[in-house]
């Protein structure tokens, strides 16, 4: 039987019948003002959505990088969408509201991926490892500055992707629970708070998966910011961190007003008009941050002179395709069950590989080597190991992919980007160039130190 105090109706029995257009005319209360504001805003942030999204898809010339950013782009206008129907519909607000969050997920897995590909454009073979390489151990972000973590372990992207893609998996299992709870009437959002309901075990949970994922985030931020000058990430980031931001806060300040500041009316309860209320704002933001974009996701950097405008039929199907996201969230449950079976690799550094050309094995390079401050040693076999091209990649330098800025604009459609982080023995194969992988005490290595590889060319 439900508990009345615990879950208090979040309506009233007697409903507002009549619509927006009457016999009459419009009677212009605070209601159908808000509803025709909230209406005004929606079509705006779709329509400032739909030319930004439509000239990433006309000028879709970075597969792997457009991809992300048009799933990020749907995000003002999907909450614009979601929040006016929950205004217009205010008796469903919370269905409305737990589907809206559920796109918060995926955002922020596209966001990731996205840093991952700006990354891995600043590095040798277009491959993320190989800017890994170049990095040094690092303290982790406050609060647990105290701990340090090394990003060439074999396990480091896995764990960053993985703390950043569990959210889309968790958070849309948590709003299904959350309708099926409203369903049956135990979600008791209205209520006080209380172990007893559904909406304390979801909101914890939520709470968790969240912090996780943006700490993730910051990690990997933090970790390739010099890789990511020019790419205005910190814009790409504000403009989803301050959407989910605005809309978490606000909606707490509007149940703070409930009963206080908010009283109910002849239609309308204290949490009818606070969840109105917040949606009525989620809509007006969603147009600044549809502005916002832009502006932090512009279509301009990917125009390709003198290249003909593509179809937009395959980004639009790509950018609603999630198999990329069901391959790295596979590939990362892989890793994690090798590594809790102990596979060779996964523990320590990352190991050294053979390529598959000379068979030859080569350790990892040493900063001067990575940053091109000197030049790469013959191994005992006399094929030298780095290329004249590679000095200065990434990091600003001048290399064969770095041009001025140190980052690459990549052209081809269907060029490749490794974001499967690393191959390890008895893991995932390596790309083409690239055989399989060996402990360091195998033959053919110039670098007696355990676990230690490089993961440039070797070029004759």
């Amino acid at each position: 039987m439900k508990n009345s105090t615990l879950c208090p109706s979040d309506n009233k029995q007697v409903a507002d019948q009549s619509g927006f257009w009457s016999s009459d005319g419009i009677d212009w209360d605070a209601h159908r003002i808000g509803w025709l504001i909230a209406g005004v805003c929606a079509v705006v942030t779709v329509i400032l959505t739909a030319i930004n999204v439509g000239f990433h898809c006309t000028h879709y010339t970075n597969r792997g990088e457009q991809r992300q950013i048009l799933r990020i782009l749907y995000m003002p206008a999907v909450y614009a969408i979601i929040s006016f129907f929950s205004y217009r519909f205010f008796r469903s607000y919370t269905y409305y509201d737990l589907i809206e969050t559920a796109y918060e997920s995926v955002t922020l897995s596209a966001f990731l991926l996205l840093l991952i590909e700006f990354v891995a454009a600043t590095a040798n073979e277009h491959k993320v490892d190989n800017a890994m390489i170049r990095k040094d151990k690092q303290s982790l972000p406050v609060p647990f500055c105290c701990w340090r973590y090394r990003p060439t372990k074999a396990y480091f992207m896995y764990a960053v992707k993985w703390s950043v893609l569990q959210y889309v998996i968790i958070r849309p299992l948590l709003s299904i629970a959350g309708i099926v709870c409203q369903y049956y009437g135990i979600l008791c959002e209205s209520g006080p708070w209380s172990f007893k309901t559904a909406h304390a075990y979801i909101t914890i949970i939520d709470g968790v998966s969240i912090t996780v994922a943006l700490y993730g985030l910051l990690i990997f931020y933090g970790l390739t910011k010099e890789e990511l000058v020019g790419r205005k990430p910190l814009s790409k980031f504000l403009s989803i961190k301050l959407i989910v931001m605005f809309t978490f806060y606000q909606g707490l300040v509007f149940d703070a007003l409930e009963g206080h500041v908010i009283k109910a009316s002849q239609y309308w309860t204290t949490t009818n008009i606070a969840d109105g209320l917040n949606a009525l704002a989620i809509c007006i933001e969603m147009v600044i941050f549809s502005a916002f974009m832009m502006y932090a996701y512009s279509w301009r950097e990917y125009v390709v002179p003198g290249r003909p405008r593509t179809s937009i039929w395959r980004p639009l199907w790509d950018s609603i395709n999630y198999s990329d996201f069901a391959i790295e969230i596979a590939g990362s449950l892989k890793f994690f069950i090798d590594y809790a079976r102990g596979k060779p690799g996964t523990h320590g550094p990352r190991v050294q590989i053979t390529d598959s050309q000379t068979g030859k094995t080569y350790p990892k390079m040493d900063f001067g080597e990575a940053f091109g401050v000197y030049p790469r040693p013959y191994d005992r076999s006399g094929y030298p190991m780095s290329a004249p091209g590679m000095a200065g990649v990434g990091a600003g330098g001048r290399g064969e992919f770095g041009g001025g800025t140190g980052v690459q604009r990549r052209e081809s459609y269907d060029e490749n980007v490794r974001l499967a982080p690393y191959s390890y023995e008895g893991g995932n194969a390596s790309s083409g160039r690239v055989g399989a992988m060996r402990p360091s005490g195998d033959s053919g290595s110039s670098d007696s130190s355990p676990g230690r590889y490089y993961g440039g060319p070797v070029v004759r």
